[in-house]
């Protein structure tokens, strides 16, 4: 047995016992969306649009961790949609922005790596990283989504005659809480995938100027910035949509 197989059988155990049959069905969908991101890899590889080809992995992906994670219909159905929404809006941003930054393809720091290979494979590597940065925002936009949307039907629940307003305030303070833990959790991520990279450079004697051209670390920070504006706009577009709902239904029920 290896150790990348005994570590996922710790994991499974370890999402049954907290969570039973919710944590079940949340490691099957990490399964079906570890299967979905391979498939996204070999129809890239194989000449079919790298960008049309995640923007449907990204919905499937979506769909399935939204859903196969959560029992509440109503609360899953406004999270999917917002998702989708700013997944759009977010695809709109990243392609002129990193059309002008071109910082696509391998850096300085990967030649030694590389050198033996043959980098003339037929892929449009803006495309490809175009299509990387799309979906490494989805785990957060989806995380976030859920917590509001589900947080906003609770207060529903307790308070049906809250006023909207107030609903709508609600949002915005379920919101402000996750932004920090959000914001610290893509921060340290990059800090920490990236650490070897940084004590190389500081040993080298890098300036700072060199940090802020290098490819990887304008590519990381940047994927940073990306996925806190979608969660910023997610946590928007999610109280949103919850207080067109509830106004519908009230207008509805008169």
């Amino acid at each position: 047995m290896t150790t990348m197989t005994s570590l996922t059988l710790i994991l499974a155990l370890l999402m049954f016992v907290t969570s039973g049959r919710n944590g079940v069905y949340s490691f099957i969908s990490l399964v079906i969306n570890f299967a979905l991101l391979f498939i996204t890899v070999v129809l890239i590889a194989g000449g079919v649009p790298a960008i049309g080809v995640s923007f449907f992995s990204g919905i499937c992906i979506l769909a399935i961790t939204i859903y196969m994670g959560n029992s509440g219909e109503s609360e899953t159905d406004i999270a999917f949609l917002a998702t989708i929404l700013v997944m759009i809006v977010m695809l709109l941003l990243i392609v002129p922005i990193e059309h002008a930054a071109q910082i696509q393809g391998f850096s300085n720091e990967d030649s030694e790596e590389i050198e033996a290979f043959n980098l003339a494979i037929g892929v449009n590597f803006e495309a490809i990283m175009i299509s990387a940065t799309v979906l490494s925002t989805l785990g957060a936009i989806a995380e976030a989504a859920i917590a509001v949307s589900s947080g906003l039907q609770e207060i529903i629940e307790q308070k049906p005659e809250i006023e909207l307003s107030d609903l709508r305030k609600s949002g915005r303070n379920i919101g402000q809480q996750i932004m920090g833990m959000t914001f610290n959790t893509l921060f340290f991520g990059m800090f920490g995938g990236n650490l070897a990279l940084f004590i190389l450079l500081y040993k080298l004697q890098a300036s700072f100027g060199y940090y802020l051209n290098s490819k990887i670390f304008v590519g990381e920070t940047m994927l940073v910035l990306y996925a806190s504006i979608a969660v910023i706009m997610i946590i928007w577009v999610t109280s949103e949509l919850m207080v067109h709902k509830l106004a519908r239904q009230r207008k509805k029920n008169k």
